[in-house]
């Protein structure tokens, strides 16, 4: 089969989808359709939006459907009509059988991890925040349980100290995209050798999942080793960060965390002690060392460096202070 002949839906929604989409037009694929989410209000005058495959869809002329219901007749009707020989599905909702089920050659979805491991929402937060060496992104084909089908390909990438959820995304977006490209070419030479992703697990214990993050997901847990808080801010920077709050001469103030480093050593100060010279270093205490903040916002304030954050914001009133050695010691709510 000719690339022109085959005839491809592609559905989905955000900036990661978008890479595999543009893959496909500017390597001449024959995209039928582009299924992705309504418009949304968004900023202050909360006009319309498009979303990011919308937008490129609609540069490159392409044939759009927005449907609010994927059980809709209207819309069967509509996708019915595409006639696609083969469904692709990057960052995009659940899908009903009626609508995977619908092409000759099924549907398949780009996941950005290793299947079987992190099935769910946030495959490249979870990943990160368990502080894995390396991840990568799956191909497979759809069915009822969600992320479960058998497994077409995978690529893998190594996860370096110095990545956060943000890096972590833009590496597997260009991945999964060369991957979405690789298992086109599979359908079209009628190459495809999918296996089962029960040939993957040894013990289903083992399977780490990757829910949906809400806000209270995101709260720093103090207690826990300075490895694990390090793994927990970069595994969810810069979205949706993770947030602490603490107690400063006798104020509650939620703050947001972007970037940290990691102290192990020895010492004596109580766990959530925060320890600042109130000019460049802002240290919270845990159980094995100290996680150094270098990047933080306030509640209501722009993001920045520590070092600007200490300079417009050091308290001045010694209520609740502890002086020594030059060091100012506030007590946090988890203290």
């Amino acid at each position: 089969m000719n690339k022109k002949d085959l005839r491809i839906v592609f559905m989905g929604t955000p900036d990661f989808a978008v890479e595999s989409l543009k893959a496909l037009v500017e390597n001449d694929y024959n995209i039928v359709g582009v299924i992705t989410a309504p418009d949304k209000p968004a900023g202050r005058g909360y006009k319309f939006q498009p979303s990011a495959v919308k937008e490129y869809a609609l540069s490159k002329g392409l044939h759009i459907l927005q449907p609010e219901k994927l059980k809709n007749e209207v819309f069967l009707s509509e996708l019915k009509r595409l006639d696609a020989d083969i469904q692709v599905v990057v960052a995009f909702r659940m899908l009903p059988e009626v609508v995977w089920n619908m092409p000759p050659k099924g549907t398949f979805n780009l996941h950005a991890s290793l299947l079987p491991q992190y099935r769910g929402a946030a495959p490249i937060n979870w990943a990160i925040i368990n502080g894995e060496k390396e991840t990568g992104v799956t191909t497979f084909f759809l069915k009822h349980e969600i992320d479960t089908g058998e497994i077409i390909f995978q690529e893998r990438i190594a996860v370096e100290e110095s990545d956060n959820a943000e890096t972590v995304h833009d590496k597997l977006m260009v991945l999964g995209a060369q991957l979405v490209l690789k298992t086109i070419d599979a359908v079209i030479n009628d190459d495809i050798k999918s296996r089962p992703q029960s040939s993957f697990i040894q013990n289903e214990s083992e399977l780490k999942p990757a829910p949906k993050i809400f806000k209270e997901t995101c709260e720093i847990d103090w207690n826990k080793p300075a490895q694990e808080v390090h793994n927990f801010v970069r595994g969810l920077s810069p979205y949706p960060a993770a947030w602490t709050e603490f107690e400063v001469n006798g104020e509650k103030l939620n703050f947001k965390i972007f970037e940290t480093k990691v102290i192990i050593e020895p010492h004596s100060f109580s766990t959530g002690k925060i320890i600042t010279d109130n000019k460049t270093t802002l240290q919270v205490a845990v159980q094995d060392g100290f996680i150094e903040i270098m990047d933080i916002q306030l509640s209501g304030k722009k993001r920045m460096k520590v070092k600007d954050f200490l300079n417009g914001f050091t308290p001045k009133s010694p209520k609740g202070e502890l002086k020594g050695a030059g060091v100012t010691i506030y007590n946090s709510t988890q203290s």
